[in-house]
C-alpha cells in the first residue's frame, strides 16, 4: 500500500517500508515524522505499508514498484528477517533485497518506552534486540538508530486500559535521513571525486604497533587496496607505496601517536575555533563528561599553536590515518579506575576533521579492530550522547574484519553503523617438531628400537635422553620410564597443534603450499554424517584410532601401525596422525591416491566445493570493498571459525552476521558443555585431592556467537541445571534443576566476568543464569551462580593499560584494576530486562572462595597468546583470586576446538604447548619476516602477552625468556631483519625481556644475556633517534 508519494518530490528516490498496522490503528506519527526528515534531506521518500515481508507475492509487488521509481536505497522500520535469510544458512539470503540490489538500513521502532531507553546502558531489550537488530542482519541490513518508541497515551474509557503509540524522536529520524543521503552521494559520486578515509587502529600507541588488524597484514592489504583503488579510477595521487613497508615508512617519516615522533611534521591539523564551533554544539552529558576528564579544548596537552594535529598520510583524495589513543597513556591511573574513560579532544578533533576538513565520502576502518566501536556509550541503539555516535556522525563505514570473530563484528555493526567485508583467516599448518624436541623424538625413537633389540646402546640412550628431558625442561612426573612416555606423548601432541604460518592479505591469494595446508585444515573437521579427509582415509583403512577424536597422546596398536607402513619406533597415536596428515596433503595436491572409496568420496567433495570456495575468497574480497565503496550492496553471509566445520563462511567478501540468540545455548552447546563440565571436575578431584566447589570463569561474547553457547552451557551444568528446548523451533524456554541423585556430585557456585559485549549482546543468557540461580535458592535452597562485568557502557577489564605502561608493581596492583573494572554485578527483572549493580564486596567474597580458574577456547585458527583479551580476562581472574585468597586457584585452560573430543588442562600446560609449537616454531618465524614490518609487530605482541600472562598467573616457564631472546633477538639474522623492518618492535622486545628479568619474572637470565640485550635497546635507540 502506497502511502503519501508526491509527485513534486525532488532528489534520489527511496523506498521506506513500514508495518500497515500503524495505518490500521490510526498511529501515522512515525510515519509522517519519517517522510518529512527524507524530505528534508534532499530525498524523494517512496513509503509502502506492509503486512510483512514473508509472502512472495509482496516481495515481488514491492519490487516492481520500486523499480518503476528508480528506488536506489531502502530504509526500513520492519523486524525479522525477509524470506530465506530466517534459515542462517547464507545459501538463500532474502531474494526481495538481492532484487532491489541496494543498500538496505535499519531503523529501530523500540517496543519500550523513551525514558526507559535514556535510563538504560544496554539501549534495547532481549526482544527488541533479537526482533529488530539480529534477524534484520540476515538479510545483510545496516543498523540505524532507534527513531520511535512505544509511548503511553490517555487510558480507554471503554477498555479500561492505557493506549499505546509510536512516538517518533525528530533527532534520529535526521540523522537517519543524512546516513541513507550520505549512501546515496558516495554511488552518485564518480569515482575519481569521491573521498575517502583508510582509518588504521594503533594500540599500544607507539610505531611498533601500527595498522593493528587480528590475523591480517594490514599495511600490506592497504597497500594493495590503495592500488586497486588508482587502476578503478579513484583520484589516488602521489607515489603508492609498493607493500606494506613502504605504507608504514611513510607513516613514521610524519608525527604518529609515538611520543618520539612529536619533532616531526603531522599530516594536518585542526584549527581551535574549528573544534571548539563544533565541540560546543554536542549534546551536553557527552559534552560535560569530556570536560570533566579532560578540561577545556583550549587547555588540552596535545593542542598546538595550529590546533589538533591529525596523524597520517595523504595519497590525494585518499587519506590514510592513524587512529588516535583513547587517552589512558596520558595518566597510569586512568587504567585502575577509569573503565568508562571519554575519548580526548584529540581523538574528537580527528574524526571531525575527517569529515569536515577532508569532507570524506566514506571511511574505512581496515583489520579487528580499532577502538571507536568500543567508545563508552549505550551498548545498542545509540543515543546522540553516545560517543560512537557523536565521533563517526552518519557516515557510510565500511569494516574489512576476520571471518571467524562474529561477536567484535557484531559490535562495530551495532555501534558504528557498520558494512563488514568478512576476510579470510590467516594460513594454517601442523606445526611438527624443530630444534631440540625434534631431537629428542628421533632419540626416542632410537631408544625405543635399542630395546626391542636388546642393543648395548641403550643404557647409553636414556642417560642422554634424561639429560635431553632436563635442557629442554620437560620434567613430567615419575620415574624417568615414566616421564619418557609422557614425553613421547607430548611430542605427538606438539606435533599435531595448529599454527599460523603467516598472515593474510586481503584481497590477496594464499602461496600454493600455504592453500594446500589450509585446504586440508578446511577438510580435517567433519561435517554432519560427512567425515572429514583423514578420519574417512581412516576408515578406509580399517584403522581402530579417530584421527579427528583421539588422542594424539593415546598408544598406538600394532594393526594400525602395521596398516599404516609405520616402523616398530611409532608408539603413540599422534604418529599415526601425522603419516595420514601428509598423506592428506599428498592427496589434496594430486600427489598420491586415495586409499578407498569414502577417502575417495570426501577428495571429490572437497575438489568440488571446499576447494572452489577457498580460491574464490580474494576475488570476492576485492570486489566486495569497491562494490562497498561505490554504495553497493554487500551480500550476507554467516560468520564462525571455518576449521571447525563452518565451511559456509567461505567465500569471504560478504556482510557476515551473527547467531539468533533466541536459540541458545543450543542442543549442540549443551551436549559440549556437559561433557566439558563432568571433564573439569573430574581433572580437578584428581589433581587437587578435593571437589570442585567454587568456579570463576571468563566469558566472552564472540566465542558465544560461534560456538552456540558452549560456556554458558558447561556454567548451567556446573551449577547441576539443564536448558528445557520447545519442541518445533528448539528453543530454551524453561530450566530444570538436576537432583543431586542423578548429578552424582557436589553443585558448583559459577561466578561469570562477562565481557562488554556479551553483556550487549546476550541479555537472555544473563537472564538465563540469573533464573538459574533462582531456581536452585527455590528448590535446593543454594545460592550459586553470580554475573560480573565492566561497567555499564564500558568495555575491557583494566589490565591491558597497566602492562602498556608498566604502571604497576605487585599482584595487588593488577587485582586492584581488575575488580575496579569488573564490580558490577548483571541480573534481569521478571520480564528479563538487564538490571545492574555495582557490588564490588559481593565480587570480592565470591573471589575468595573460588578454588579454580578457567577459560575455554573454541577454535584453534588462533591461540591465547594472540590477543591481550586473554590476559585480561583470565589472567585478571587468576590475579584477583590469588590477591584476595592469599594464595594462587587451579588455572584452567578448556579446549573446545573439537566439540566430539573437549579437553581441560593446566593453564601451564597450555602456555608450555603454545611457546613450544609456535613462539620458538621456525616455520611461525619465517611466516612473520615474510610480513616484514607487521611481523615484528606480531613478535612484539606475542612476548607483551606471554609477558603480562606471567604476570598476572606465574604459569610461564622461566626458560621460556631465554630461549625467545636467543632465538628472537640476539641471534644475528633475526636481529637484522627486525632491524630493518620494525626496529620499534625489535626495541620494544629488548626492553619488555629486561622489564620481565627486572620483575623476576626471568630469573636464569645470565649476565652475558641482559648486556647484550642492554646494548641492543641502547643501539636501536640511537638508530631510531637519528632517524
Amino acid at each position: 500500500l502506497p502511502h503519501d508519494w508526491r509527485q513534486d518530490d525532488e532528489g534520489p528516490a527511496v523506498g521506506v517500508l513500514f508495518y500497515r498496522a500503524l495505518a490500521q490503528a490510526g498511529d501515522l506519527a512515525l510515519v509522517d515524522a519519517t517522510l518529512a526528515s527524507l524530505r528534508a534531506a534532499g530525498l524523494a521518500p517512496k513509503a509502502l505499508l506492509i503486512s510483512g515481508l514473508r509472502t512472495p507475492g509482496i516481495q515481488s509487488g514491492i519490487v516492481a514498484l520500486w523499480r518503476r521509481q528508480r528506488v536506489k536505497l531502502v530504509l526500513t522500520t520492519t523486524g525479522f528477517a525477509a524470506a530465506g535469510a530466517a534459515t542462517g544458512t547464507g545459501e538463500d539470503a532474502a531474494t526481495l533485497w538481492d532484487e532491489l540490489d541496494c543498500p538496505v538500513l535499519q531503523m529501530v521502532c523500540s517496543s519500550g518506552s523513551r525514558n526507559t531507553w535514556r535510563e538504560s546502558s544496554v539501549g534495547l531489550g532481549p526482544r527488541d534486540l533479537g526482533m529488530q537488530v539480529v534477524l534484520p542482519e540476515l538479510d545483510g541490513r545496516l543498523l540505524g538508530r532507534v527513531v520511535s518508541f512505544k509511548e503511553a497515551q490517555q487510558r480507554h474509557p471503554q477498555l479500561d486500559c492505557p493506549l499505546f503509540r509510536y512516538t517518533p524522536v525528530a533527532e534520529r529520524l535526521t540523522w537517519c535521513a543524512r546516513w541513507a543521503r550520505a549512501w546515496l552521494q558516495l554511488a552518485a559520486t564518480p569515482a575519481a571525486r569521491r573521498r575517502l578515509a583508510i582509518v588504521l587502529a594503533n594500540y599500544p600507541t607507539r610505531n611498533s604497533h601500527l595498522a593493528n588488524g587480528v590475523g591480517l597484514d594490514t599495511p600490506a592489504s592497504v597497500a594493495a587496496c590503495l592500488g586497486w583503488l588508482a587502476a578503478a579510477g579513484y583520484g589516488v595521487a602521489g607515489e603508492l607505496p609498493r607493500d606494506g613497508d613502504q605504507l608504514i615508512h611513510k607513516l613514521t617519516t610524519g608525527r604518529s601517536n609515538d611520543p618520539r615522533s612529536l619533532p616531526l611534521a603531522p599530516m594536518a591539523h585542526l584549527p581551535l575555533p574549528a573544534y571548539e564551533a563544533w565541540f560546543s554544539r554536542l549534546p551536553a552529558p557527552a559534552r560535560q563528561a569530556v570536560l570533566e576528564r579532560w578540561g577545556p579544548p583550549d587547555q588540552d596537552d596535545h593542542l598546538e599553536a595550529e590546533g589538533f594535529a591529525v596523524h597520517g598520510c595523504r595519497f590525494g583524495a585518499v587519506v590514510v590515518l592513524i587512529q588516535p589513543s583513547r587517552g589512558y597513556e596520558r595518566d597510569p591511573q586512568l587504567s585502575y579506575h577509569s573503565p568508562d574513560l571519554p575519548p580526548t579532544h584529540h581523538y574528537l578533533a580527528t574524526y571531525h576533521w575527517l569529515q569536515a576538513v577532508h569532507r570524506a565520502d566514506g571511511v574505512i576502518h581496515f583489520g579487528k579492530h580499532g577502538n571507536l566501536e568500543w567508545l563508552p556509550g549505550k551498548g545498542v541503539g545509540l543515543s546522540s550522547s553516545c560517543f560512537p555516535d557523536l565521533a563517526l556522525g552518519p557516515l557510510p563505514h565500511l569494516y574489512p574484519f576476520i571471518v571467524n570473530d562474529p561477536g567484535e563484528g557484531a559490535q562495530a555493526k551495532r555501534r558504528s553503523q557498520a558494512l563488514i567485508l568478512d576476510h579470510l583467516t590467516p594460513p594454517l599448518a601442523r606445526a611438527g617438531l624443530h630444534g631440540r624436541e625434534a631431537v629428542l623424538e628421533q632419540r626416542l625413537d632410537e631408544y625405543w628400537q635399542a630395546l626391542q633389540l636388546g642393543s648395548s646402546r641403550a643404557p647409553r640412550l636414556r642417560r642422554e635422553l634424561d639429560a635431553l628431558l632436563a635442557a629442554l625442561h620437560l620434567d613430567g612426573e615419575g620415574d624417568l620410564d615414566q616421564r619418557l612416555e609422557q614425553a613421547d606423548g607430548y611430542l605427538c601432541e606438539l606435533k599435531e597443534a595448529q599454527i599460523r604460518t603467516g598472515l593474510h592479505r586481503y584481497g590477496v591469494a594464499p602461496e600454493p603450499r600455504q592453500r594446500l595446508e589450509l585446504l586440508l585444515a578446511l577438510a580435517r573437521c567433519p561435517r554432519g554424517d560427512q567425515p572429514g579427509l583423514t578420519q574417512a582415509m581412516a576408515m578406509d583403512l580399517g584403522l581402530a584410532l579417530d584421527p579427528w577424536s583421539s588422542e594424539e597422546s593415546a598408544a598406538l596398536s600394532r594393526q594400525d601401525r602395521q596398516r599404516l607402513n609405520l616402523p616398530a619406533t611409532a608408539r603413540c597415536a599422534g604418529d599415526a596422525m601425522a603419516a595420514l596428515e601428509d598423506w592428506g596433503l599428498a592427496l589434496l595436491a594430486g600427489e598420491a591416491t586415495a586409499p578407498g572409496p569414502r577417502s575417495r568420496h570426501c577428495l571429490e567433495q572437497i575438489t568440488a566445493e571446499v576447494a572452489p570456495r577457498l580460491d574464490a575468497c580474494p576475488s570476492r574480497e576485492r570486489q566486495s570493498l569497491l562494490r562497498g565503496l561505490a554504495g553497493g550492496r554487500i551480500p550476507p553471509g554467516p560468520a564462525g571459525a571455518p576449521t571447525r566445520g563452518r565451511l559456509d563462511v567461505l567465500p569471504t567478501g560478504r556482510n557476515f552476521y551473527s547467531i539468533d540468540l533466541r536459540g541458545l545455548p543450543t542442543e549442540t552447546a549443551w551436549d559440549l558443555g556437559r561433557r566439558a563440565a563432568e571433564l573439569l571436575v573430574e581433572h580437578h578431584e584428581q589433581q587437587q585431592g578435593e571437589p570442585l566447589r567454587h568456579l570463576a570463569m571468563s566469558v566472552w561474547g564472540t566465542a558465544t556467537m560461534r560456538n552456540g553457547g558452549d560456556e554458558i552451557a558447561q556454567a548451567l551444568a556446573l551449577m547441576g541445571v539443564r536448558p528445557v528446548w520447545d519442541g518445533q523451533q528448539r528453543r530454551v524456554v524453561d530450566l530444570e534443576v538436576i537432583p543431586l541423585a542423578q548429578l552424582d556430585r557436589p553443585r558448583v557456585d559459577v561466578t561469570l566476568r562477562i565481557s562488554g559485549f556479551f553483556r550487549d549482546a546476550f541479555p537472555n543468557l544473563v537472564d538465563l543464569i540469573h533464573r538459574a540461580g533462582l531456581l536452585l535458592q527455590q528448590t535446593t535452597g543454594e545460592t550459586l551462580g553470580r554475573i560480573y562485568g565492566s561497567a555499564p557502557g564500558a568495555y575491557g577489564a583494566g589490565l591491558q593499560g597497566l602492562m602498556d605502561s608498566g604502571a604497576w608493581e605487585s599482584t595487588t596492583d593488577l587485582a586492584t584494576a581488575f575488580l575496579n573494572w569488573s564490580q558490577w554485578r548483571y541480573s534481569s527483572n521478571a520480564t528479563g530486562i538487564l538490571r545492574v549493580q555495582q557490588d564490588r564486596d559481593g565480587l570480592c567474597a565470591r573471589l575468595r572462595q573460588v578454588d579454580g580458574v578457567l577459560h575455554n577456547q573454541d577454535n584453534r585458527e588462533h591461540d591465547l597468546l594472540d590477543s591481550d583479551d586473554y590476559y585480561q580476562f583470565h589472567g585478571g581472574l587468576a590475579a584477583t583470586v590469588t590477591h584476595l585468597r592469599g594464595q594462587a586457584p587451579a588455572l584452567w585452560f578448556g579446549d573446545h576446538a573439537r566439540p566430539q573430543r573437549p579437553r581441560i588442562h593446566r593453564l601451564a600446560r597450555e602456555l608450555d604447548k603454545v611457546i613450544r609449537s609456535r613462539l620458538l616454531n621456525p616455520r611461525w618465524l619465517e611466516g612473520m619476516r615474510r610480513h616484514g614490518y607487521r611481523g615484528g609487530f606480531e613478535m612484539s605482541a606475542s612476548l607483551n602477552y606471554l609477558f603480562a600472562y606471567d604476570a598476572s598467573t606465574g604459569a610461564v616457564p622461566d626458560w621460556a625468556y631465554g630461549a625467545i631472546a636467543q632465538q628472537w633477538i640476539l641471534e644475528p639474522g633475526s636481529q637484522a631483519a627486525l632491524n630493518r623492518s620494525n626496529p620499534w618492535a625489535l626495541q620494544e622486545m629488548g626492553e619488555r625481556l629486561l622489564e620481565a628479568h627486572r620483575r623476576g619474572l626471568w630469573q636464569d637470565a645470565n649476565g652475558e644475556q641482559i648486556q647484550a640485550l642492554e646494548a641492543l635497546v641502547r643501539q636501536v635507540d640511537a638508530h631510531l633517534e637519528r632517524g
